[in-house]
C-alpha cells in the first residue's frame, strides 16, 4: 500500500501538475528511503486523494507529478465535534489519535475544574500544535481523506458561552446523573447532521459546571452504568454513533 501524506495548499491539487511537496510530508518521504518512479497517495482535505510519482529526490526536496483522483469518501455521515476536558500525561495524544481514527470532524481541548492538565498560552499553543500533528498522522494511517481541526486550548464557561450562541447543532454532556441514554438521542440525527459532545476531564465536571452546560440547554447522555475514563467516554460515543 503506497505511503499516504496530507499536504496543505493554496490551490487544490490537479492531474498532471507537478510540485515540490511540503518539508513535512517531505521528510516522510525521505525517511522512507522511497526512489523517483516510485508512487505515493496524497489528500489536501477537499475531498478524495490523489495518486503521485516521485519524480527527483533531493537533500531537503522531494518533487512529484500529480496522477489520476479518486473520489472515495471515509467520512463519517455525521460532523461530530469532542469538546473535552483534557487528561493528563499522553492520554490526550491517545485520545486525539483514536478519535481522528473514528471520524471525528473536530476536537476542542478544555481546562475544567477538576483538569489536571492547565496550558495557558505559548505553551498551549505548542500542545495544540503537536495535537494536530497526531490527528494528521492518525488521519493519513487510517485512510481519511480530512484532518479533524484540533481548536485553542480554552476553559469550559468559553466553550460553553459559544454553545449558547450557536444553535446549529445541540450540545450533548455524558453524564452519570439524570439523562437519556445514548441510542435514544441519536435516533434524531440524520446524514449530515452537526453535534457537539461534551466530555469532562478525570474525575468527570465538577456539579457547578454539569449545572451550568445544563442550564445552556445540554441535552445529557449516559453511556450505562459503567464509569468510563476520561479518554474512554467520548470514543464510544463516536463509535456508536459511526456504527449507526
Amino acid at each position: 500500500m503506497p505511503a499516504r501524506l496530507h499536504i496543505e495548499t493554496d490551490t487544490a491539487l490537479s492531474t498532471g501538475a507537478e510540485i515540490a511537496l511540503p518539508p513535512g510530508p517531505a521528510r516522510h518521504v525521505q525517511v522512507l528511503r522511497m526512489q523517483p518512479g516510485e508512487t505515493i497517495t496524497l489528500f489536501d482535505g477537499r475531498g478524495g486523494e490523489w495518486s503521485a510519482e516521485i519524480l527527483a529526490m533531493g537533500r531537503q526536496s522531494v518533487e512529484v507529478r500529480i496522477g489520476a483522483h479518486d473520489p472515495v469518501d471515509r467520512e463519517l455521515p455525521l460532523d461530530i465535534v469532542l469538546l473535552a476536558g483534557m487528561p493528563a500525561n499522553d492520554r490526550f495524544d491517545w485520545l486525539v489519535e483514536k478519535a481522528t481514527e473514528l471520524g471525528v470532524a473536530a476536537i476542542e481541548p478544555l481546562v475544567c475544574e477538576r483538569s489536571v492538565l492547565r496550558l495557558s498560552g505559548e505553551r498551549a499553543e505548542r500542545r495544540r500544535e503537536h495535537w494536530q500533528g497526531v490527528a494528521r498522522a492518525a488521519a493519513e494511517q487510517c485512510g481519511r481523506t480530512r484532518v479533524p481541526v484540533i481548536a485553542p486550548v480554552r476553559t469550559l464557561a468559553q466553550a460553553l458561552a459559544e454553545a449558547k450562541a450557536d444553535a446549529s447543532a445541540p450540545l450533548w454532556l455524558l453524564s452519570l446523573g439524570e439523562s437519556r441514554p445514548l441510542a435514544e438521542r441519536a435516533t434524531a440525527l440524520k446524514a449530515g447532521n452537526r453535534v457537539r459532545v461534551l466530555s469532562g476531564p478525570e474525575g468527570g465536571l465538577a456539579p457547578a459546571e454539569e449545572a451550568a452546560a445544563r442550564a445552556t440547554g445540554a441535552q445529557a447522555v449516559s453511556l450505562g452504568t459503567r464509569v468510563l475514563r476520561s479518554e474512554t467516554a467520548p470514543l464510544a460515543v463516536l463509535a456508536a454513533l459511526g456504527l449507526r
